[in-house]
């Protein structure tokens, strides 16, 4: 079910812990879990590149690993040397928070027993056991308000309310700042692996790893983001060149669809690679020309020494953004990234014909089987004049005997309106309904016919469903759809999702038309 977001939020704010108790009632609902719906999930468009490049460097004989995410302030000064203070401008240091001592004084107790839980010494003993082992670490956090919960005996919402209210000092704890930062190359950590793994593989070692990277960006813009992904690779051996580089990076980017892939030695070297090895590696895309991809270079003897580390290294590395927006023709970071917040919200017209349902049909096979014979009695008879009924259909439906009929009551017209076989077709972001012929002078019209996504549903078909389905409920009714104006009028329901596109795009659900579909039924006594 919906919420009152402002009911909510009112509530939450008198009393959050009975607010949150009560609001559980909201959620809940029968399971909206279909496993086999004939529609496979969309795949992200970075998730979709880095697979790609994945399976790039496994062809070519790579190992894949996982690179620690945190590395310590003091790996910079080791790789980076002078150049560090410059590099660490633009790290995030991680911070925590302490753990404060927690005693319970005399009026910590009446605070407690003022909101109702439990204050003999017994109680008291077991709280103040649990704050001893989460100052201690032997508590996690996440598991503080159920260890106070079987502490207190008493349910959880209270608990909460104890910690808040009784021990705001939880509340007052200050972070403080650390020396471990998050990465921002990967190659800070690529230096931790390879000490690791030197006396443990053959040579030559081939490793490489597709994760996140973080960067202290002032700003996130079209060209940048404060996280993104790198693939970024190693091959560790005492004969590794440069060459290698310039190889294995044509190689991965051939296998990507570029076909011209150029090298250049890059004018001033990072401290952690050694003097004149770094490179900068290019191709070509036909519609933005040449645009550097990957970097590549062999780390300094210096930082290697730092780390123990006996043997030559080459780093490869790539953005898998930058090399994700070159193939599928973006020109906004942010848009592909997080398409979410930022990316024009785009339907397909098959995603917004999915938006198109009934909103009454029938759900047994008796009623389906009405709904088939109103369909073929219509169709049969669609050129008789009127005045006119016929019988549709005769049988057991819910038990009750029935007869259905397909009837026009006044004079001088069809037994259905021309708009009755109008087809719901869905493009370019409008719902439309489309005559079987005619109209050709309306471009939107012909386009549609042409382009567009046919649904299968006709303006009977719709009516048919929502007779039958009464049948189905009632065994006596009567349905007499006239001049469709609204998808209602001829029991079809657009979604919220697929009304607010088509508003959003200024788009038409356009279903006018006169439909003129007659149907009632008797119970017929046996």
């Amino acid at each position: 079910m919906r919420f009152n977001i402002k009911e909510v939020l009112e509530k939450a704010d008198r009393d959050f812990e009975a607010a949150w108790a009560e609001t559980g009632r909201l959620v809940g609902g029968r399971g909206a879990f279909q496993p086999n719906q004939g529609r496979r999930g969309a795949a992200h468009v970075l998730s979709e590149t880095a697979n790609r490049l994945r399976e790039a460097y496994l062809e070519l004989g790579f190992d894949e690993v996982v690179n620690p995410m945190t590395v310590d302030e003091a790996d910079l000064y080791k790789q980076y040397g002078n150049e560090a203070p410059a590099i660490l401008d633009r790290c995030y240091y991680l911070a925590t928070r302490p753990r404060p001592d927690i005693g319970i004084g005399a009026e910590k107790v009446e605070e407690m027993r003022r909101l109702g839980a439990p204050t003999d010494e017994e109680a008291l003993a077991r709280v103040r056991g649990v704050f001893h082992d989460y100052k201690k670490g032997k508590v996690d956090g996440d598991d503080l308000v159920e260890r106070l919960t079987e502490g207190m005996g008493v349910p959880d919402t209270l608990a909460l309310k104890v910690m808040n209210e009784v021990f705001p000092e939880l509340r007052r704890v200050e972070a403080q700042p650390t020396k471990m930062l998050l990465r921002s190359h990967i190659t800070s950590a690529w230096f931790q692996t390879c000490l690791a793994v030197q006396h443990k593989l053959e040579m030559p070692v081939k490793l490489f790893c597709v994760g996140l990277r973080a960067r202290r960006e002032q700003q996130e813009d079209a060209s940048h983001l404060r996280f993104h992904n790198a693939a970024s690779s190693v091959i560790m051996d005492d004969e590794v060149s440069v060459d290698d580089g310039s190889a294995v990076a044509e190689l991965v980017l051939r296998r990507l669809g570029f076909q011209e892939v150029r090298t250049e030695r890059k004018r001033v070297t990072a401290k952690y690679y050694a003097p004149g090895t770094e490179h900068e590696v290019f191709a070509r895309s036909e519609k933005a020309g040449w645009v550097e991809l990957m970097d590549f270079g062999l780390y300094s003897p210096v930082a290697l020494a730092r780390y123990g580390i006996e043997h030559p290294v080459l780093n490869i590395g790539m953005g898998v953004e930058r090399i994700a927006m070159l193939l599928n023709g973006y020109s906004d970071i942010r848009e592909m990234a997080y398409p979410q917040f930022y990316g024009e919200w785009i339907l397909s017209d098959a995603a917004l014909a999915r938006q198109i349902s009934f909103i009454e049909e029938p759900g047994t096979a008796e009623g389906r089987e009405v709904e088939r014979a109103i369909v073929r009695k219509v169709e049969e008879m669609r050129g008789a004049g009127s005045p006119c009924e016929f019988v549709a259909f005769e049988g057991r439906v819910g038990g009750r005997a029935v007869r259905v009929k397909v009837f026009e009551p006044d004079p001088n017209v069809k037994l259905v309106g021309p708009a009755a076989f109008n087809e719901l077709v869905v493009y370019d972001g409008n719902i439309l309904g489309i005559p079987e012929e005619g109209m050709e002078g309306v471009e939107l019209i012909r386009n549609a016919r042409s382009k567009g996504i046919r649904t299968g549903v006709r303006y009977l078909d719709a009516v048919a469903k929502m007779a039958a389905a009464r049948v189905e409920r009632d065994g006596r009714m009567e349905v007499r759809t006239r001049m469709a104006k609204l998808p209602s009028d001829i029991n079809i329901r657009v979604s919220d999702v697929g009304v607010r596109y088509v508003s959003s795009r200024h788009g038409k659900i356009d279903v006018r038309g006169p439909a003129f579909v007659g149907v009632y039924s008797e119970v017929v006594k046996e």
